[in-house]
């Protein structure tokens, strides 16, 4: 809420009163739900049956709802309008915030109204790199937005469009880049209030970038988790720590069927008449967060905890008043100067993965925008995961419709390979980039063009 009243209030156009009152009318009124809305009110019935609030709220008289149904939110109606009346101050030290403090209290919960009352959202720097002719910008940490960039400086010095879309080499080359990505987040990136000396100049140098790439063999695998670098000596490895190589091929599995807690989280993209490019995603992490609604509010709790380890030598311990590690981050491209894309998409720690492949879409095989994002892509486990307990992977999961083609050629490079009938994180389409949305404008005619996932609930529209 602070953050987008600091964004409304430095740059925008409209008052509260304007701007809430189709969201106030949505849920005073009631919406229809789809199919993948209702789907969640099923597939979180237990979370949300606990908490008598929660059941009022999210569930029809203690059942799911069905695709169709009209979900009414009188609370959040309420909510919205007291939003609209008073500012978002009152969410943080107002009435809004004694509802949430006194509801966290009787839960058993240790937030407090002075802890709402002294939260204040910051805009910092976005952090960027140059690919080609590109100034791609990525979230800054505590996000994980630089994965993405770190990425796309190992990956500059391939020929990708040589290698070929989604060949066998292209895919390893980008699943190994991915690895050494993630070992610089998971070494390096935390909360810049609390780890003050995070060298993100280092990480982001073209120097550190050639030193990284160095480790890439076209014929092996790194196995399992890649080690990190060290990007103030610029040495491709940490003094300390080793590299290892699949020595033999690997087999391939079909994964089981089951779907995993694919979280709550939601992303956009605009462009307007002027020319101007927004991306964002926000996010209160699992379905339904914690599943907690505030009883009179209307509104849920998130459950981001889990993002913090408990590690004591982890960046991203967990610490009292630090924000976590988190996996959402938007990002925005120029083109020669220009504003040319803004995409984003949610899925925790596949969200760089997914904006890292339907962006080299675009700017290396001439794709547009919608085919993009709904070519197949591949998603790597082999790095920490953020959610608790942050256990380390080495599968490299692929659609069907690719693996047909090239998981036979990737396993002899050692790759775990898992094959998904359906296209992770979310299984409901054969192939696609996450949910991912972009805009793009063309940066002659200044013609925009908007292509969705044909995951989750996307959309595209315009006026």
């Amino acid at each position: 809420m602070s953050g987008f009243d600091l964004a409304l209030k430095k740059y925008g156009t409209k008052n509260y009163e304007e701007l809430l009152q189709p969201a106030i009318e949505a849920a005073s009124q009631g919406h229809p739900l789809t199919f993948w809305a209702a789907g969640n009110h099923e597939e979180y019935l237990d979370k949300i049956s606990p908490y008598p609030s929660s059941v009022r709220t999210l569930l029809k008289k203690g059942q799911p709802f069905n695709p169709g149904d009209i979900f009414i939110q009188p609370d959040l109606g309420k909510t919205l309008s007291t939003i609209a009346r008073e500012g978002a101050d009152v969410f943080y030290r107002g009435s809004l915030a004694r509802l949430t403090a006194s509801f966290y209290e009787k839960q058993g919960g240790l937030l407090r109204f002075d802890d709402l009352a002294s939260f204040e959202a910051d805009e910092t720097e976005p952090i960027k790199t140059i690919y080609r002719e590109y100034e791609v910008y990525q979230s800054a940490p505590n996000s994980q937005g630089i994965v993405m960039l770190i990425a796309l400086n190992i990956l500059e010095e391939f020929d990708l469009k040589n290698l070929g879309h989604n060949s066998p080499n292209y895919l390893h080359v980008v699943t190994e880049t991915l690895k050494l990505a993630f070992a610089d987040r998971d070494e390096y990136i935390g909360d810049p209030n609390f780890v003050s000396n995070m060298p993100i100049e280092g990480l982001l140098s073209q120097k550190y970038a050639k030193s990284r790439r160095s480790l890439i063999r076209m014929d092996q695998a790194i196995q399992g988790v890649a080690p990190p670098g060290d990007p103030r000596q610029v040495e491709p490895i940490l003094h300390g720590r080793r590299i290892l190589y699949e020595t033999s091929p690997s087999t391939v599995r079909v994964a089981s069927g089951n779907n995993d807690d694919t979280g709550e989280t939601s992303s956009f993209s605009i462009a307007d008449k002027f020319g101007n490019l927004v991306s964002v995603t926000h996010s209160v992490n699992g379905g339904f967060g914690s599943g907690m609604v505030v009883e009179g509010g209307g509104y849920v709790l998130n459950n981001r905890m889990p993002y913090f380890s408990l590690n004591e030598d982890n960046v991203n311990v967990l610490v009292p008043g630090k924000r976590t590690r988190h996996t959402i981050n938007p990002a925005l491209a120029l083109k020669n100067g220009k504003p040319f894309l803004a995409w984003n998409t949610p899925g925790g720690d596949n969200q760089p993965q997914a904006m890292l492949q339907a962006f080299l879409n675009c700017v290396e095989f001439d794709m547009n925008v919608q085919q993009a994002v709904e070519a197949p892509t591949i998603t790597s486990s082999s790095f920490y995961a953020s959610n608790y307990p942050q256990p380390a992977g080495e599968i490299l999961t692929i659609p069907r419709v690719l693996a047909n083609l090239v998981a036979n050629d990737l396993t002899t490079k050692g790759h775990q390979i898992q094959v998904e009938e359906l296209q992770q994180p979310y299984r409901q389409t054969a192939s696609g980039a996450g949910a991912v949305k972009m805009v793009l404008i063309d940066p002659e005619t200044g013609v925009m063009m908007a292509g969705v996932s044909p995951a989750k609930d996307n959309y595209a529209i315009g006026w």
